[in-house]
């Protein structure tokens, strides 16, 4: 069940690199995508980077709504995480076409997508000398929410035969979260 996390702690949720589905929305139309680079970029407020090219139907939704979400997708996703990288919102809508569940923001108008293991609700921070040179915007995100079946005490507890996110590597190639390890103190 998705629950809130305390801000303070929103940074955790993508901490680890996982693949990110960035949602936006304007105007009446929606859209998602697969992003592989977005991190986080300070803890408070709390604030993520990511790269979203400037062809892409999300950006032109993010600059004109000034607000996205960032959702980090599990294994069971997957297939439709690739769909979402490889497809364009300028030519289907991706909610019809790979059957998306999601509802709307709590703070912020962009989609939440069903299923996945974290959800960041943000508004963008314009930087448009960087977004212009870099394809790289900052966020701050307001809200954040984590799938409670996954997170304990502070920090992912991912079940060995349970869901995990996802890490892109190429071509439609993905890792898996894999066992936490503790360093030796």
């Amino acid at each position: 069940m998705r629950v809130p996390l305390p801000l303070p702690h929103a940074h955790r949720l993508l901490n680890h690199g996982p693949v990110t589905l960035v949602g936006t929305a304007h105007q009446g139309r929606r859209n998602v995508m697969a992003a592989a680079w977005v991190m986080p970029i300070d803890f408070t407020p709390p604030k993520f980077a990511a790269v979203i090219a400037a062809d892409t139907l999300t950006r032109e939704l993010l600059v004109r709504s000034g607000e996205c979400t960032l959702m980090a997708p599990t294994d069971a996703q997957l297939a439709t995480t690739y769909a979402l990288g490889t497809h364009t919102g300028h030519e289907v809508d991706k909610f019809d076409r790979f059957s998306l569940s999601a509802t709307r923001g709590e703070m912020v108008a962009a989609p939440l997508v069903d299923g996945c293991a974290a959800w960041l609700e943000c508004r963008r921070l314009p930087e448009p000398q960087v977004e212009s040179a870099y394809d790289l915007f900052v966020l701050e995100c307001v809200a954040a929410w984590v799938d409670d079946t996954l997170w304990h005490d502070g920090a992912w507890r991912f079940p060995t035969d349970g869901p995990r996110t996802i890490h892109h590597v190429k071509g439609g190639l993905f890792l898996t979260t894999g066992e936490p390890r503790r360093a030796p103190r």
